[in-house]
């Protein structure tokens, strides 16, 4: 068991390694967020919203590595989080101006929007929902919005 412990750690190490050896930026991402979380205290996502971590420079290792890894993940997660809400609001603007007897917004889980939309509309108003979500944010990387369609959530998968 403790070979097979160690083969797996050293098989983990070995597909890391290959990673940040194939992408570099992502590991000098890493160490830029962390030595700014550091100085500052905080992060930001790409729409200023901040998260605070106050344990970025404790004492105590386990809590200072948590806040490290707060800290690299948030500006993403956050940022994906910000774009969402703004596809959510101009959707719902523009369900409030064209459609409002017949598209709803029942949920949203993650970054996916889920809409009760009539049969006979569904293929425009998807379209111009999709159209409206993937200018939710001004990016150097298209949005890419893709719908599915089904009874429920679980057959639109």
């Amino acid at each position: 068991r403790q070979m097979c412990i160690r083969d797996s750690r050293h098989t983990a190490q070995a597909y890391m390694d290959k990673y940040f050896e194939r992408y570099p930026n992502v590991s000098q991402y890493m160490e830029d967020t962390r030595q700014k979380a550091t100085e500052t205290g905080y992060v930001e996502t790409l729409f200023g919203r901040r998260l605070y971590l106050p344990d970025i420079n404790a004492k105590n290792g386990m809590r200072k590595k948590a806040a490290e890894r707060a800290a690299i993940n948030a500006p993403m997660q956050g940022t994906a989080a910000d774009i969402i809400k703004k596809a959510m609001l101009s959707v719902n603007q523009w369900v409030y101006e064209q459609a409002p007897n017949t598209v709803k917004l029942l949920m949203q889980v993650h970054d996916e929007l889920v809409f009760e939309i009539k049969t006979d509309c569904a293929e425009a108003y998807t379209k111009q929902i999709c159209e409206l979500m993937s200018q939710a944010a001004s990016l150097d990387v298209p949005l890419i919005v893709e719908a599915d369609e089904g009874e429920n959530w679980e057959q639109a998968h």
